[in-house]
């Protein structure tokens, strides 16, 4: 039931002019992941709060992964599953699933909510529509030189080709694929391709929808939020192990993102309802924002 009496809605409307202003013709990337894209309605909420950005004059760009279907599709086909420092080895067979889920399955459904919701939106990963371009990576565990197969870091961003759909008011959804020099798929972590379209574009947010409200100082209390961190403070709670797991590479995708020029990160729960909104538009915020320096 709606409690908010015409003179409250009015005051959040007001809270909410200043920061329209402020970010009104402005780029922000948003990353959709975690448990969240499993959540039917919680994708449908973020989504119309990224339709109302895009409406209010706003230029959103969506990055999405598709981990936990990409799970379920491995495990079906009975290929084994293996993960380094949180990176997906990525052999050809596995690859062809990777593919297929993000560009077939997730991004479909993403685009197709949108224009449900009223709002224009278009893939970003076919032919001409592609818009990450990268290399083969690899990492270091133990001292060694360790090989995930077709799994790539974006060297390139099209940003032509993203600006144009959002100067005409159409949303660009970008799977986490690249293309190699070759022309190949190589398999992107989703944080670290959302980080590299924000740098590129120049966004005056990053925000990461995930499945928890945000870094605590204490994993198992969510009291325990914080709520504003310099880049400095972040780096100093990975070394304490205050942040720990899969809450690193995020962190250092913002962090990254900063380096480039991205103004503010945040860490957002995506299944809290309209979080989106209330961490753009109200002073309080629902997350962690990561700041410079």
């Amino acid at each position: 039931m709606n409690t908010l009496d015409p003179s409250q809605k009015a005051a959040v409307l007001i809270e909410a002019l200043s920061y329209l202003r402020r970010f009104r013709h402005q780029t922000i990337v948003i990353k959709l992941g975690g448990s969240t894209m499993d959540a039917p309605q919680a994708v449908r909420s973020l989504l119309e709060d990224i339709v109302f950005l895009q409406t209010a004059g706003l230029r959103p760009v969506v990055v999405h992964g598709g981990g936990k279907a990409i799970d379920r599709r491995v495990t079906d086909a009975g290929l084994p599953t293996r993960k380094v420092l949180g990176r997906r080895y990525t052999d050809e067979a596995t690859l062809a699933i990777v593919t297929d889920v993000l560009r077939n399955e997730t991004n479909a459904e993403i685009v197709r909510i949108i224009h449900e919701l009223g709002g224009r939106a278009v893939g970003l990963h076919t032919g001409p529509l592609q818009s990450l371009f990268g290399s083969i990576m690899t990492v270091q565990e133990s001292g060694q030189t360790v090989d995930l197969g077709r799994v790539g870091t974006v060297d390139r961003v099209y940003k032509p080709l993203i600006d144009d759909f959002c100067l005409g008011g159409v949303i660009p959804v970008i799977p986490s694929l690249a293309l190699d020099a070759q022309g190949q798929w190589l398999n992107v972590n989703a944080d670290t391709a959302a980080a590299a379209v924000a740098a590129a574009v120049e966004a005056v947010k990053l925000v990461f929808l995930t499945d928890i409200p945000g870094v605590m100082r204490d994993r198992d209390d969510p009291t325990s939020l914080m709520q504003s961190l310099t880049g400095t403070e972040c780096r100093q709670l990975i070394a304490s192990g205050v942040i720990v797991g899969g809450m690193i590479p995020k962190v250092e995708a913002c962090l990254e993102s900063l380096a480039q020029g991205v103004r503010k990160t945040h860490m957002v729960d995506g299944r809290r309802h309209h979080a989106l909104l209330l961490e753009i538009f109200t002073e309080a915020g629902v997350g962690t924002e990561i700041l410079p320096g």
